[in-house]
C-alpha cells in the first residue's frame, strides 16, 4: 500500500484558499480509518454520495485504502459532482434508490454506507419524505442483506435534556417528536433495524450531530449572524459541533463496528458548546458586537457522544482551530452551502 496523508495537528492551515483546498484538507484521512478500512474484507459502496457530507466521505475512503473500490451512488442533480468523484478515483453510479430494480442491479459491496434521505424543506410533499426515509431503507436492506449498512439517522429522535446533565445517551429510544421529519427517521431506523434482525444484517445507525465545515454548519451560520448584525436566538444555548473530517473519519470506522442487528451510536463533538461564546469569539474575530435574542433554556437537543469517543478516540480538529476557519471563511465572503442546519428550530417543523 501507498503511502498516504494523514490528517494530524502538523497538516492545519492557517486558513483555507479556495474550495478545492478546503475538500483536499477535509478528505485527509486519520490513522484509524486508513487502518481499520484496509482491514474490512471487501470494497465500499456509498449511497446517497451526492450531498454535503458524501463527497469528501467518499474522497477521503479512496484515499485511506486506494486499492479497494468505493462507489458513489445518486441521482447527481448537482453539476460537476459525478466529475469530481471520478477524477478522485470514486467510481459513480446513478440510481433512484426507491427504484427497487435499479438498486437491485446495483454491484453487491460487502460494505455499505447509506445516506440517502429527505430532510428539511418537505412541506406540500410530506408522502415523498416518508418514501424516501422508510421506502428506500426497505429497497436497499432487502437488496444489501448480504453486506453490513452504516446507515446515517439523526439526534432528531431524541427528547430534549437539560445541557447541564451530559447530553441524551443511545440507551434513550427514539421518539416520535413534533414534526414530520423526525417520526419518518424513526421509521428509517426501525426498518433497517428490522430487515437486520430478520436477515442478520450488521449494522449501525449513525445519530450524528452537527458536522461543519466552513461553507455550512452551526458555526457559518452564527459566524453570519454576527458579520450581518442579524440577532442570534440563545434558547437552543448549547450544541455539539464536530469538524466534517473528523466526523468522515468516524462515520467510514463505524463500518468496522457494526452488530447485529443494527445498534444507533451518537457521532459528534464530544464537549458541548455554548452559543453566546461562539458568537463572542466571532465577534472579536470580525470586529462586530454580537446581538442576541431572548436567553439559554434550561432543555435542547443535546447528545452525549462517549461511545464513539471511546472507540474512536478525540477529534483531530479542536474547536479553536474550527472557529478560526470558518471566521476567515465569512470574513472574506468565500461560497457557501446554504443549507442552514436550523439548530435553533424548537417546533421540529423545518
Amino acid at each position: 500500500m501507498t503511502m498516504t496523508e494523514l490528517l494530524t495537528p502538523e497538516t492545519f492551515p492557517e486558513s483555507f484558499r479556495d474550495v478545492a483546498h478546503l475538500e483536499d484538507f477535509m478528505s485527509l484521512p486519520t490513522e484509524g480509518v486508513v487502518r481499520d478500512l484496509n482491514g474490512l474484507e471487501g470494497d465500499i459502496i456509498i449511497l446517497g454520495v451526492g450531498g454535503k457530507i458524501g463527497v469528501t466521505m467518499a474522497r477521503m475512503a479512496k484515499r485511506a485504502a486506494p486499492d479497494k473500490r468505493v462507489i458513489g451512488v445518486s441521482r447527481f442533480s448537482e453539476e460537476g459532482v459525478e466529475e469530481r468523484l471520478n477524477a478522485w478515483g470514486v467510481e459513480t453510479i446513478r440510481c433512484d434508490l426507491l427504484d427497487r430494480e435499479a438498486v437491485n442491479a446495483l454491484p453487491k459491496l460487502p460494505n455499505v454506507i447509506y445516506m440517502a434521505g429527505l430532510k428539511f424543506d418537505a412541506s406540500g410533499r410530506e408522502d415523498f419524505l416518508w418514501a424516501m426515509n422508510t421506502l428506500a431503507p426497505q429497497i436497499t436492506a432487502e437488496a444489501f442483506r448480504e453486506s453490513r449498512i452504516v446507515a446515517f439517522s439523526t439526534i432528531h429522535v431524541y427528547p430534549w435534556s437539560n445541557p447541564l446533565h451530559g447530553g441524551v445517551t443511545e440507551a434513550s429510544p427514539p421518539l416520535a417528536r413534533p414534526g414530520e421529519y423526525a417520526n419518518s427517521v424513526v421509521g428509517r431506523e426501525r426498518t433497517f433495524q428490522y430487515f437486520s434482525r430478520r436477515h442478520g444484517t450488521p449494522g449501525r445507525l449513525l445519530r450524528f450531530v452537527y458536522a461543519i465545515d466552513p461553507r455550512y454548519g452551526v458555526m457559518q451560520e452564527i459566524a453570519q449572524w454576527v458579520k450581518d448584525g442579524t440577532p442570534i436566538p440563545l434558547a437552543t444555548g448549547h450544541v455539539n459541533i464536530m469538524w466534517q473530517g473528523d466526523a468522515n473519519a468516524q462515520f467510514l470506522r463505524t463500518l468496522a463496528n457494526c452488530e447485529t442487528p443494527a445498534s444507533p451510536i451518537n457521532i459528534g463533538g464530544p464537549e458541548h458548546v455554548s452559543v453566546r461564546y461562539l458568537a463572542n469569539r466571532f465577534g472579536e474575530a470580525l470586529g462586530r458586537e454580537p446581538v442576541f435574542e431572548g436567553a439559554e433554556s434550561d432543555h435542547c437537543l443535546l447528545v452525549n457522544c462517549d461511545r464513539a469517543n471511546g472507540l474512536y478516540g478525540n477529534p483531530v480538529v479542536p474547536m479553536d482551530a474550527m472557529i478560526r476557519w470558518v471566521a476567515d471563511w465569512v470574513k472574506e465572503g468565500k461560497p457557501i452551502h446554504g443549507k442552514p442546519s436550523k439548530f435553533q428550530v424548537r417546533t421540529g417543523s423545518f
